[in-house]
């Protein structure tokens, strides 16, 4: 099947960021992809004021939602996509990234576990961390997905639950914030989740000036499929059930493990 990644500028513009989106779904649709992975916060973020997102926070469903299902339908695409969804009493809200079929129907959602409290930033003071941190899959095609947002990433015990339940694609929607060393953890952790697992991780990042792009496709090898530059761009990759079972079959890595992942 062919994935794409939709590489935007996540702006504190709703409207900006839906047209944003919607070009990427036509494109990743013309060249023929199955499924489109959009940025995590895709629906709205303010680097300078992050109770935006919370203010803007919506339901699900909810007008957002319902766009982002109306692309799908549209363009006979599978679409995820970061948002703010409203949580509780509205003090704080879920980071979730939002999954529809290209028949326009919600398949998947999964609220960020980690939040992200280094390098200066809080997301604790407007952001629930999820109150089940299952593994959340979901089908298309040949392939199973699984889901882990941006922070996630540097928890390596959250992309191997997802290799528990058999994912073959590990999706990373992120807002990779710019700072010393980042690029390098940014590449780094993507590589180490895709050979530790022997999975497929597609990452999608928002492009400058908000992050510094450098989405990437990776194989269960830690085969570079695509990387991508610091401006908005929409790339379409190949993947395959059978270069995951081949792979898996040179290197049974996961049949070998004496541990195994216990929550806290």
């Amino acid at each position: 099947m062919k994935i794409s990644i939709g590489q935007i500028t996540v702006t504190p513009d709703k409207a900006r960021n839906i047209a944003s989106i919607c070009s990427a779904v036509e494109a990743a649709s013309k060249e023929g992809a199955s499924l489109i992975i959009f940025p995590e916060f895709a629906m709205l973020f303010d680097m300078a004021d992050p109770a935006a997102g919370l203010r803007a926070a919506e339901t699900i469903p909810g007008e957002f939602t319902r766009t982002i299902d109306t692309f799908a339908r549209t363009f006979g695409i599978v679409i995820a996509v970061g948002m703010h969804e409203a949580a509780g009493d509205g003090t704080k809200a879920y980071n979730t990234i939002y999954v529809t079929s290209g028949a326009g129907n919600e398949i998947a959602k999964y609220r960020k576990v980690h939040l992200m409290e280094g390098f200066g930033l809080r997301e604790s003071d407007t952001i629930s961390p999820s109150p089940d941190p299952d593994a959340v899959v979901f089908h298309c095609a040949e392939l199973c997905f699984g889901i882990i947002t941006c922070y996630d990433v540097r928890f390596p015990e959250s992309a191997r639950a997802l290799a528990d339940v058999g994912v073959d694609v590990i999706l990373l929607p992120s807002f990779w914030a710019t700072g010393p060393q980042k690029l390098d953890h940014w590449t780094t952790l993507i590589k180490a989740r895709a050979i530790e697992n022997t999975a497929y991780v597609v990452a999608s990042n928002s492009s400058a000036p908000g992050s510094f792009g450098t989405s990437m496709i990776v194989d269960p090898s830690g085969n570079v499929l695509a990387s991508l530059g610091a401006e908005s761009e929409t790339r379409t990759v190949d993947i395959s059930k059978a270069k995951v079972d081949q792979i898996r079959q040179q290197n049974p890595s996961l049949s070998c493990r004496r541990f195994r992942v216990v929550r806290i």
